[in-house]
């Protein structure tokens, strides 16, 4: 497992010495839908002779709800402060960009 992660800029203060730079995963997730959920875990707990007569009904009465997308991971967000030298350095980038993030050194 690599301990260096990509992070994507969501905010930067500048004081004029210190930068602060907030930053939240780079990760792409999949939404999954609150619907897809239900009718599976309503799935795992019917023995196969209920899931006959049940799966029908509980698929009609899902078809008429609105589709509800939630992420299915939660991001690490990180708070770093620099010297300004140092976020000169790097490049200056900004609110947007993505750098990478040595994790062990953290």
């Amino acid at each position: 497992m690599s301990a260096t992660n990509e992070f994507k800029i969501t905010q930067i203060v500048d004081n004029g010495q210190m930068i602060q730079l907030t930053l939240i995963e780079n990760v792409s997730t999949e939404p999954i839908s609150q619907k897809q959920m239900i009718i599976e875990n309503v799935s795992k707990k019917l023995d196969s002779e209920t899931k006959e007569q049940v799966m029908p009904l509980l698929e009609a009465i899902m078809s008429a709800q609105p589709t509800v997308n939630i992420k299915s991971y939660q991001q690490t967000q990180i708070t770093m402060g620099m010297p300004k030298s140092r976020y000169d350095n790097m490049g200056r980038p900004q609110v947007g960009s993505t750098i990478s993030v040595d994790l062990k050194k953290i």
